[in-house]
Parts: structure tokens; sequence; C-alpha cells
């Protein structure tokens, strides 16, 4: 079939919108009519080829859109469902089998490699081989999906606004996270105003601009010896050492945000040595089938209001979109496509 797609052809270049052709599904997947796709830091990454996803390239792993059609085999997933797309997995490595896609050992490739977990295309232009991002290619209006991928949702919540839970603002989610958790003291640290009024808003009980003094001492001084958990979501390597330093004794810091492949991070070993640790985080470290919907519940009770962190766009402005979350005026994104 025919369908409108942002496609990004060269590396740093604007998103341009065209007609591609999308095939059916095959033995295990879905055809999904987007409704509404967020737009990532780590779109972003792939756009300017920090990342080195191989164009041609359909962008996009925040999608939310409508069940058209169900391939051979699935029978948990139907037409008309109403579905959130997550990122790729295998189902088969030892990671999978133990419940951990998100460490799935073919992660990499299966996400950001360009093709199918049958190692075919699915999307093309003009006789050339569209590559898949994520398993799902969401900055279109129709994605073929892994049926691994598809978390159903309820059809009572707004359906456009519901695909950033499968990756997220990491950040301003982690402090609504923390405020659902009932944890004590939450500092929020942000270079914009407007973040961090947003983030006291959401639960944060301390805020610090990170341009206004030496951001440790603040942390040490609302505190008084260090956090027991810092979240870092910059992508930022001189904020992962910020996040380390920041920590108590026995504390713990977890890197959930990417940055260029090569970055590197610095940091003193004494520090650590004293019982403090850094983790990687990938994609929540949860089951999307099962926290997804928790989200959900969550928004529902209005203790998860990430409602707050959206400006829609729409499908011809996602290049105006991506340039405002660069400079930092939108928080979260999301393309209607209508």
């Amino acid at each position: 079939m025919q369908a409108k797609a942002a496609v990004t052809f060269g590396s740093g270049e604007p998103f341009q919108i065209t007609d591609i052709t999308v095939d059916d599904p095959q033995a295990g997947e879905v055809l999904v009519r987007i409704v509404g796709s967020g737009i990532c830091h780590t779109d972003i990454l792939a756009q300017t080829q920090a990342y080195p996803v191989p164009l041609p390239a359909v962008l996009g792993h925040e999608g939310a859109g409508v069940v058209e059609k169900v391939g051979v085999g699935i029978k948990h997933i139907q037409p008309g469902d109403h579905v959130v797309l997550s990122y790729s997995s295998c189902g088969v490595c030892g990671n999978c089998l133990s419940g951990m896609a998100y460490a799935c050992e073919s992660f990499y490739d299966l996400n950001f490699g360009g093709k199918m977990i049958d190692g075919t295309s699915r999307l093309h232009k003009e006789g050339t081989d569209l590559s898949n991002f994520f398993g799902q290619s969401s900055f279109a209006y129709y994605a073929v999906a892994s049926a691994r991928n598809v978390v159903k949702v309820p059809k009572d919540v707004p359906l456009e606004m519901l695909g950033p839970l499968g990756c997220g603002t990491v950040g301003l989610s982690a402090i609504m996270g923390a405020n659902v958790a009932n944890c004590g003291i939450i500092i929020a640290v942000d270079i914009h105003d407007n973040r961090l009024e947003l983030a006291k808003e959401l639960g944060a009980t301390h805020t610090v601009n990170a341009k206004d003094g030496n951001v440790l001492e603040q942390i040490k001084d609302i505190t008084g010896r260090g956090v027991n958990y810092a979240i870092e979501s910059s992508g930022r390597p001189d904020n992962t050492r910020l996040a380390v330093d920041s920590l108590d004794v026995l504390g713990v810091a977890v890197q959930v945000a990417g940055g260029p492949i090569g970055s590197e991070v610095s940091i003193d070993i004494n520090t650590i040595l004293f019982e403090r640790n850094l983790n990687g985080f990938l994609m929540g470290e949860g089951v999307p089938q099962l926290y997804i919907p928790k989200l959900i519940e969550l928004y529902k009770k209005g203790k998860f209001p990430f409602e707050k962190l959206i400006k829609y766009y729409s499908f011809e402005e996602i290049n105006e979109a991506i340039q405002d979350t660069k400079i930092g005026t939108t928080i979260k994104p999301i393309i209607k496509f209508e």
C-alpha cells in the first residue's frame, strides 16, 4: 500500500515527507495505522547519525495507532485494537526467555540495524528499501511491527497521546515516578526555569538550575550527604559524572539516555570504590505489555499527569518539532496524523 512518511535521506538532513510503499504484515506481524508518534532524543541521534542507522530510513519509535491487519499466527491482537508500539526483541535469546527483552542479545541490530527480524524490509521508495527503526518506524501513516512490539491499550484514553509511554520524556517522568513511589527529597536539575517550575508541579521538592552556581554543592546542601538514587537523562557525559558524584555511600546512579557512539565518562575511582554504583538502564527494565497499562492506570487516577509534558504538531511540522526539542521550548512533541 502507499503511505506518506517522513524519510531521513542523509545525515543531519531535514525530514522529507514523501510517499512510500508499505508491505503487508508477514507471519507474526501487524499493520498499524499510526495516530500519534512522539519524538525522542534517540530519533535525533539517528537522524544525525550519532547512532549510525542505515539511510535512507523512516525513524520514529514512540508510535500509537489502530491495528489494520494481522499476520498469520496472531491470535491476541485483532483489527481495530488500540495499541502502543515499543522496542523490538528476538524472543528466543536467553535474556528474552528470562523476561528481560530490554536486554535482548540482538537489541542493537533489531532496533538500529534497519531490517525486520527476518532480515528483510517492509518499507520501500521507488524500488529502494528504507530502513526500519525500532521495529516500527512510526514517522509514517502506517507501520509494520512484530507482535512482540505491540501493547494493547484501553480505548477510553486519547490514543494519540499514548505513544511516548513506550519510551518517554525520561527526566520529568522520573520525577512523577518518584512522587508515586513516595520518595522523600526529590531534586530536579535542569537549565530551563520553565522545566524546573513544571518539575515542582509534578512532584519535585527541590530544584537546581545548573547555570546558577555549583550543582553538586547545592545537592549536598539539600540532602546533607548526597542522594540515594540519581537518574541521568540528558546523555551528556559531564552529567553522568555529576550524577555519580552526587551519591551518598551505597547510592545508585542510572544512565537512561544515550549519547553519540564513543562518548566517554571520567569518574574518580575512589568515588565508586566507596560503595557507589553506576548502572545502565534500558527501556525501563520492564515488560511493555505490563508496565504501559500500569502507567495508563496511574494517569487515569491523576497520579501520572504526563499530558502536561506534551505539545502536538501536525505531520507537516515534524522538522519544527525537532528544532523546538533541540532548543528546549518543547518537552515532549507528538506528531498527530490526521
